[in-house]
C-alpha cells in the first residue's frame, strides 16, 4: 500500500473533449508516452485508452475512463495531472456530462480542417456552464488542406456564443499534431514535443478548490465492481480527506437524510493506466472507494459526524426509446445462454444504474420493457454489449420521446444535422432531408468542392436517412448529428418507402430460389441460411409486402438443356447490423438479436395474422391524417 503526502495544489484534473475523429485517442497516447508511462523500448500500444473491444473495432470512444500521469511545474515542484477521457459523440453525453463534475479543466481538441463540429459544441457547452477552465488545442496543423487561423476564430465564435466567461475566453492556444507528437504556441512550429501542453495545463488549469481540513464529502461519478471487492464508487474528493477504515455515510439521490455507515475496506488512487491502493487521499483527488455496496451514481458519500448532500449530476433526459422482449422466433434458444424475461429485466436494470443517460421502465405488458436513450447509436451499443455476454432478445422499432408543450400542444426532440457533401450533390441531400421536413439553417462553401450544409430536423425523420444518405451521396458525404432542443410536433413523416419480403416457409434458402428472387428486391439471406415463416428474408423494390419462398429448390429431371447446369450468380447479400437493423424495421417488425446472428422478423409469424397487422397500421395511419 502507497503512503503519500499529496497536496491539493499539486493536482490537476481534466477532461479531453474532441469531435469523433479530430485525433483525442491519438494524444492521449503520445501524452502517456511522452510523460514516461511506458517504459524506455516498450511498444507503445496505440488506443490504449480505448480498451473496451467494440471502441477498438468501430473507432470511437464510449466509455469514460482516468489515467494519470507526473509532470514538474515551472519551479521544479512534481504534479499529477489527471486525465479524463470523454466520448466523442453525443449520444453518449451522459458519459460526459457525470465525468465533467470531476475535473476542474478541459483541453478542447478541434480538427485544424473541419473546426467546431456539432458534438464539439454539445461537450464545449456543457463543461462551460461547469466553469472549467479551456486549454484549446488546434489538431492535425501538418494537413496539407489545414487552416488554423479560420479554426482559431471559428473556436472563439463559438466560446462567446456559449456565453463563456472573460476568463474563459482568455483561453491559451496551442498548435498540434498528435500524430507526430508535438504542440507548440507557434501556428507555423512543424516539431517538437507534447511539453509546451503539459506546461500549459499546469499554469491553466486551477488546482481542485476542496479544503483539506474539512469533513470528507465525495460526488459518485461513476461505478466500477470487482469480483473481490464488490461495487466501487469512484469519484473526486470534494472536501476533507478519507483514509482506509474510516466511516462513510451514503446519501442516495432520492433520500431525504443518509443511508447506511460503512467502513472503508480499501482506497484506490488512479496512476498511469491502473489503479493503486493507497492508505489515505485528499480533498481534490479522484478515487475508486471499494466495498460501498449502496451507492449509486449522483450519491453522497459523507462523513456521518457532517452530512451534506452535494448537488446531484443533471443528465439531459433520453430522447429515443424502443421495447425489449424475450425472443419468441422459432429459434429462439439455439444460441443465447440468457434468453427468459426475467435474466433480460435484471440485466436493463443492473445497465441503469451506471448508466445515467439510460432509462429502463416496466410497461403495461408483463413481458416488455421500455429502454430508452440518447440516440440509435446509444442503444445499439447496449445491444451489442448485451448479445456478446449471451443475452437473447428481441427489439421495436425506435420512436422518440414526446412531451406537453405549451397549449397543450406536443412537443418533438428536433437535432441540428451537419452534413459534408460534394458541391455537385448538395440538390439531392436538400431534397432528402427537405421530405423529411427538415429546415436549412446554412451552408458554407468549403475547399475542395465540398459544401457544409446546416439543417434542423425532426429526430423521427432521421431513422433510416443515414443509409439513403450514403447512398445518395456515393460514399463521399459525411453525416453529423445531436441532439438539439424540444420543439413543435412536425406532422407526418412518410418512413420507409419499400415493403419486405417475407419467408413463408421454414427451411434452409436454396440458391435457385434466390437467384430468381433477387430482382424483386435486395435479399438479407444467402444460400443454406436457416429461414422461418414470418423472418424478413430481404427489402421488396416496391412498396407492399411480399410473401416468398426462399426454400424452394430446383426440380430434377433426366432432360438438360444447353446451360442449365451453369453457376448461378447472386448478389451479396446485405448485411444486417444492429444500426441498420433499427432503422430498417417498421411498426408491424421486430429486430431479433441473437449471438450468433441478428434478423428482422414480423411481429406475427403467422400469414393471416401479418395481414390483420398491415390493415390496423394502416387504418392508424389513415385516422392520424385525419386528425
Amino acid at each position: 500500500m502507497e503512503r503519500r503526502n499529496l497536496r491539493v495544489d499539486s493536482i490537476r484534473n481534466i477532461a479531453i473533449i474532441a469531435h469523433v475523429d479530430h485525433g483525442k485517442t491519438t494524444l492521449v497516447d503520445q501524452l502517456l508516452q511522452q510523460a514516461g508511462v511506458f517504459r524506455t523500448g516498450q511498444q507503445v500500444q496505440e488506443r490504449v485508452m480505448d480498451s473496451n473491444p467494440l471502441e477498438r473495432e468501430r473507432g470511437i470512444t464510449i466509455f469514460s475512463k482516468n489515467a494519470a500521469v507526473r509532470w514538474k511545474a515551472d519551479d521544479g515542484s512534481p504534479v499529477k495531472i489527471n486525465l479524463v477521457d470523454t466520448p466523442g459523440h453525443a449520444d453518449f453525453g451522459g458519459e460526459v456530462e457525470r465525468i465533467l463534475r470531476m475535473v476542474d479543466g478541459c483541453l478542447l481538441l478541434v480538427d485544424a480542417f473541419e473546426g467546431p463540429m456539432p458534438q464539439t459544441r454539445f461537450v464545449t457547452r456543457k463543461a462551460l456552464e461547469l466553469g472549467l477552465h479551456p486549454v484549446i488545442v488546434i489538431n492535425k496543423v501538418d494537413r496539407t488542406d489545414a487552416d488554423p487561423e479560420r479554426v482559431h476564430d471559428e473556436v472563439l465564435d463559438l466560446l462567446i456564443e456559449l456565453e463563456a466567461s472573460d476568463e474563459q475566453l482568455d483561453a491559451p492556444f496551442l498548435y498540434a499534431s498528435a500524430r507526430e507528437g508535438w504542440a507548440s504556441a507557434d501556428p507555423s512550429a512543424r516539431a517538437g514535443t507534447l511539453a509546451p501542453l503539459f506546461d500549459t495545463v499546469v499554469r491553466t488549469v486551477p488546482p481542485p478548490h476542496g479544503a483539506h481540513d474539512g469533513s470528507f464529502h465525495m460526488l459518485v461519478s461513476t461505478l466500477d465492481y470487482s469480483p473481490y471487492l464488490g461495487r466501487m464508487a469512484i469519484g473526486r474528493i470534494e472536501h476533507g480527506s478519507l483514509r482506509v477504515g474510516d466511516p462513510v455515510a451514503v446519501w442516495p439521490l432520492d433520500a431525504d437524510e443518509p443511508g447506511e455507515t460503512v467502513k472503508v475496506p480499501t482506497l484506490f488512487a488512479f496512476e498511469s493506466l491502473g489503479r493503486t491502493e493507497i492508505e489515505e487521499a485528499v480533498a481534490g483527488e479522484i478515487v475508486a472507494v471499494a466495498g460501498v455496496e449502496g451507492a449509486e451514481i449522483g450519491a453522497t458519500l459523507c462523513d456521518p459526524e457532517s452530512p451534506l448532500r452535494l448537488e446531484g449530476i443533471a443528465v439531459e433526459p433520453p430522447t429515443l426509446s424502443v421495447e425489449m422482449r424475450a425472443n419468441t422466433s422459432p429459434f429462439s434458444g439455439q444460441s443465447g445462454k440468457y434468453v427468459t424475461s426475467r435474466q433480460i429485466r435484471e440485466r436493463l436494470f443492473r445497465e441503469a444504474q451506471s448508466n445515467v443517460a439510460l432509462r429502463v421502465e416496466e410497461t403495461e405488458e408483463p413481458d416488455r420493457l421500455r429502454v430508452s436513450g440518447r440516440g440509435e447509436l446509444h442503444l445499439a451499443i447496449l445491444m451489442e454489449t448485451m448479445r456478446r455476454e449471451g443475452y437473447e432478445f428481441s427489439v421495436s422499432r425506435p420512436h422518440v420521446i414526446t412531451r406537453p408543450g405549451a397549449h397543450g400542444k406536443i412537443e418533438e426532440p428536433y437535432e441540428e444535422v451537419v452534413a459534408d457533401v460534394p458541391e455537385s450533390m448538395v440538390g439531392v441531400v436538400m431534397q432528402g432531408l427537405g421530405e423529411r421536413k427538415g429546415e436549412m439553417t446554412d451552408m458554407e462553401k468549403g475547399d475542395g468542392g465540398l459544401a457544409r450544409l446546416h439543417f434542423l430536423v425532426p429526430s423521427r425523420a432521421l431513422t433510416g436517412y443515414r443509409s439513403e444518405f450514403l447512398t445518395e451521396t456515393r460514399g463521399e458525404g459525411t453525416l453529423h448529428r445531436q441532439f438539439a432542443k424540444y420543439g413543435p410536433w412536425a406532422g407526418e413523416i412518410e418512413s420507409r418507402k419499400n415493403g419486405a419480403l417475407v419467408s413463408m416457409i421454414g427451411g434452409t434458402a436454396s440458391g435457385y430460389s434466390l437467384f430468381n428472387l433477387q430482382e424483386r428486391g435486395k435479399l438479407f439471406v444467402e444460400p443454406g441460411d436457416d429461414v422461418y415463416d414470418g423472418m424478413v428474408v430481404g427489402e421488396h423494390a416496391r412498396e407492399n409486402d411480399l410473401e416468398v419462398n426462399v426454400t424452394k429448390g430446383k426440380k430434377l429431371t433426366n432432360i438438360r438443356a444447353a446451360g442449365s447446369d451453369e453457376n448461378i450468380l447472386l448478389e451479396p447479400a446485405r448485411e444486417v447490423t444492429l444500426e441498420f437493423g433499427l432503422e430498417f424495421i417498421v411498426e408491424d417488425e421486430l429486430l431479433e438479436v441473437t449471438p450468433d446472428a441478428i434478423r428482422v422478423r414480423k411481429r406475427s409469424l403467422n400469414t393471416h395474422d401479418r395481414k390483420r397487422d398491415r390493415k390496423t397500421i394502416e387504418a392508424r395511419a389513415v385516422a392520424g391524417r385525419a386528425e
